[in-house]
């Protein structure tokens, strides 16, 4: 092996194909430029966590419980901060904020604090310092969007409750919380003392309980926390620290940016495909160049690693751009997730991400141009008087078996370290390999199909057109792989996020409620539901609601399940509030799925209930148990007669506890309505109505809900796509470099046609045909894919029906096709414009 020699004429021979060489590596590119930027991100992402942790949290160690604190959690409580530097305390729950000046409302989250909180970062405001008035003066803070939204300025009154506060100041950050978090109830901050009176702290108010502390540097939290496990259970409360909620917060956000760089890696796939067909027909023209080498002496290996120090050469390049694209492309990353992330993101160039990128494009574009350049080794002498392509069956070169093994190991391996597991490794990796599959067998399958039931009817031109999808060099296999793919990723997040959409949408069907009010007490149910009528609207749902939490199982408490481990019976049925209902019948969303439903019993007979059937299942009850509940301080054992199946989907009240009537009719009580209101401005002048009448009762527009989540989705849904649509691009350039690659071969026929007589209108149309078939066979096997994953999703994620929308369908099946022909027009104008004369004449 003359290393020196074969690296000399490597690059003889690329001189006059390094435009076409650097195309084959083109869609690599796209790739390597998603990878490293999804890569770049999750890292300044992991590390921005790191670093602002203790801001997320505000403390070293919070406490957080959702009932009312007894007195051994007092106890608890107050033993940690005779250890803690400092502590603050909060009461944190929902209600409507009226802004008298605008004559509206708002439904808001309400953070009442007590002591100097937050210990780490601070809660910023307009104008700055403004914060600094905390707990010093009358007044309160809301989030600076509601300012601009109400014309508000500072000093201007405001209504919570029953009583009127001063404007202090604009919140423009606070920890722990991002942008678009505050969206769908922007907060409010308030001192807890200044909070009494306001008639907000009553029976069925669902308040949140958390205690923040400052501890000492060498106190061991974490350790503490491990060993308190059973006393915390015990006394339903839950713990952070800044490690967990650097873990915590880093796993869910990590998941996401693994998730992008999956989609980034079926792009890569997508363009490794397009290298190797590329490659295939690159050789196919090098075929003469090898037989005269071959005929000078030299080696059939020294002849293969001509093109592999080629390809390997233009890869290391291409890893090279794609790199340096993706470190360009992260730093518009943050301009669309900030708003969805809870810390600052800050953008730097990151080494290993760019390394790991050039590396990629050399390992892949060498790696899957082997399949293609390892005929080189099979091409004699004799090639150069007679060319004649002998196929090799994959049984025949043992080699082809390897690099088909380093291929699948190749991917197995980089989707194992964007996942936690083995088995979502392969789970995933089998994935990639049935879709491509699929696509890869309708591709065949259509092929086949028209080949068989060949329309001999037709016109010339179109049968021509169609005969080009079979013919040797066609390039409808890799064009529908690569194309279809791509259109599978878009149409099913579209179809995913129209589907969620729709969930929420239902609120605004015939006859469905869309206004939700809640914590109405017994003694304002007759005003609110007169109030409706006044305005003519229906009350479509009055549902009494008790609170109330589990005590013990068959007898079995907290205590002995957490000493018990083999217990049956889950840990979290004691933990949390219970919000229950009592009725006589069923709902429409409900159905009996065990036992025997209980519509009323007797006031001296055991209480009975029903569960959902998931949330029994979950916590180990079934029927026949007997549950001890503790309702506002009175234990009331309660037997389980049935278990219900929920269709939790449609917007009305479900529980996942619903008592027999008379079993909890006395029980301290609040109310939830629903109405229906036509129009945004009459559910803007009734949410006034009645928050004016009575400040504690809480609004929820769902119109206004089904607009935020909107935006939700599509700012998350734009990354998606936004790296989705690398796959569309990479099947533009595979489209592109696919016309090139045949360039030559289209001459022959452009030729041939033209000296039988056909004009260059038909020849124009010929070409139409050719890849307005490609196109929509892409679309068509992509929106097929894509409509069955969505149906999947909908029937075991979602559970609800899926109607995929019309619009979206026909938008495909004319764009895809459309863009097909565009493309291969303009790439085809030198070779449908060439003369026979020119080409003869070359030849």
């Amino acid at each position: 092996m003359n290393w020196r020699w074969i690296f000399l004429m490597a690059w003889r021979d690329s001189r006059k194909n390094r435009s076409r060489l650097f195309l084959f590596i083109s869609s690599i590119i796209l790739g390597i430029a998603s990878l490293v930027s999804m890569n770049s991100f999750n890292r300044n992402l992991k590390k921005d966590i790191d670093l602002q942790a203790a801001e997320l949290i505000g403390a070293d160690l919070a406490l957080e419980t959702n009932r009312k604190p007894t007195a051994a959690t007092l106890a608890f409580i107050d033993s940690l901060n005779k250890l803690s530097l400092n502590f603050a305390k909060e009461e944190r729950f929902m209600s409507m904020l009226r802004f008298p000046k605008a004559d509206a409302s708002r439904f808001v989250q309400v953070r009442a604090l007590e002591g100097s909180f937050p210990f780490y970062g601070a809660v910023e405001t307009k104008p700055t310092g403004a914060f600094g008035k905390f707990n010093q003066e009358q007044g309160i803070y809301i989030e600076n969007p509601l300012l601009l939204q109400y014309s508000l300025q500072l000093g201007d009154t405001l209504q919570l409750g029953t009583k009127n506060f001063p404007l202090l100041g604009g919140i423009t950050a606070q920890p722990g919380q991002s942008a678009i978090a505050g969206a769908m109830a922007p907060s409010l901050f308030i001192p807890l003392a200044q909070l009494q009176g306001a008639g907000l702290q009553q029976t069925g108010s669902r308040i949140e309980y958390h205690y923040y502390f400052k501890l000492p540097a060498d106190f061991q939290v974490d350790k503490k926390i491990k060993s308190w496990k059973d006393k915390l259970s015990t006394l339903q409360l839950r713990a952070s620290t800044i490690q967990t909620t650097k873990e915590n917060t880093g796993r869910s956000f990590a998941d996401m940016a693994n998730f992008m760089e999956l989609v980034g890696f079926v792009a890569l796939l997508l363009g490794c495909i397009g290298v190797s067909s590329a490659v295939q027909i690159y050789v196919r023209e090098k075929l003469m160049s090898v037989a005269i080498l071959r005929c000078l002496g030299t080696s059939a290996k020294q002849a293969f690693f001509i093109f592999v120090i080629q390809f390997a050469a233009i890869g290391l390049l291409g890893g090279i751009v794609g790199a340096a694209l993706g470190t360009v492309i992260q730093f518009a990353i943050p301009y669309v997730m900030q708003d969805v992330l809870p810390v600052a993101l800050t953008t730097q160039i990151v080494w290993p991400a760019i390394f790991q990128g050039i590396l990629l494009g050399l390992v892949i574009a060498v790696l899957f141009a082997l399949l293609p350049l390892l005929s080189v080794r099979h091409i004699s002498p004799l090639n150069s008087l007679r060319l004649q392509e002998e196929p090799e069956g994959l049984l025949k070169d043992k080699l082809k078996i390897w690099v088909y093994l380093l291929i699948i190991l190749f991917i197995v391996l980089f989707a194992r370290t964007q996942m936690d597991t083995w088995l979502q490794t392969l789970l995933f990796s089998l994935g990639i390999g049935f879709t491509f599959l699929l696509l890869y067998g309708v591709a065949r399958g259509f092929t086949w199909l028209i080949r068989k039931y060949f329309p001999s009817n037709w016109s010339y031109l179109w049968r021509q057109g169609l005969s080009n999808l079979w013919r040797p060099n066609n390039q409808t296999v890799i064009l529908i792989v690569s194309i279809g793919l791509g259109t599978t990723l878009i149409a099913t997040l579209y179809f995913v996020q129209d589907m969620l959409l729709n969930r929420v949408a239902i609120s605004a069907q015939q006859n469905e409620a869309n206004m939700l009010m809640f914590d109405i007490q017994p003694s304002q149910r007759e005003g609110i539901s007169q109030l409706a009528q006044k305005s003519g609207y229906p009350i479509v749902e009055s549902v009494p609601i008790v609170t109330m939490f589990m005590e013990a199982v068959n007898g079995t408490s907290l205590q002995d399940v957490l000493k018990d481990t083999t217990s049956e019976i889950s840990g979290r049925a004691f933990r949390g509030e219970i919000r229950a209902t009592y009725r006589d019948s069923l709902s429409a969303s409900e159905k009996v799925s065990a036992g025997k439903w209980v519509g009323q019993v007797s006031p001296t007979d055991t209480a009975s209930v029903s569960l959902d059937e998931n949330y029994a299942e979950g916590i180990g009850v079934k029927v026949g148990d007997v549950l001890t509940m503790n309702v506002q301080g009175l234990r009331l054992p309660a037997k389980v007669s049935s278990l219900r199946k929920v269709d939790w989907n449609r917007f009305q009240s479900n529980f996942r506890m619903v008592f027999a009537k008379g079993s909890i009719d006395q029980a301290p009580q609040f109310y939830l309505m629903m109405t229906k209101v036509t129009g945004e401005e009459q559910a803007m002048r009734f949410q006034q109505e009645v928050v004016n009448s009575y400040p504690n009762v809480s609004i929820i527009d769902m119109n206004a809900v089904l607009s935020i989540l909107n935006t939700i989705l599509e700012k998350i849904g734009f990354i998606i796509k936004f790296i989705g649509g690398f796959s569309i691009l990479t099947g533009i350039v595979v489209l592109i470099s696919s016309v090139r690659i045949s360039k030559y071969q289209r001459i022959k026929e452009n030729v041939l046609l033209r000296t039988l007589g056909a004009s260059s209108k038909q020849i124009y149309l010929i070409t139409i045909s050719e890849y307005m078939f490609l196109g929509l066979l892409a679309a068509l096997c992509g929106l097929f894919i894509a409509l069955v994953a969505s149906s999947m999703l909908a029937i075991f994620v979602f559970e609800s029906a899926f109607v995929p929308p019309l619009g979206f369908v026909l938008f495909i099946l004319t764009a895809v096709p459309a863009m097909t022909v565009f493309i291969g027009l303009i790439n085809s104008l030198t070779v449908l414009n060439k003369s026979p004369l020119a080409v003869l004449r070359n030849n």
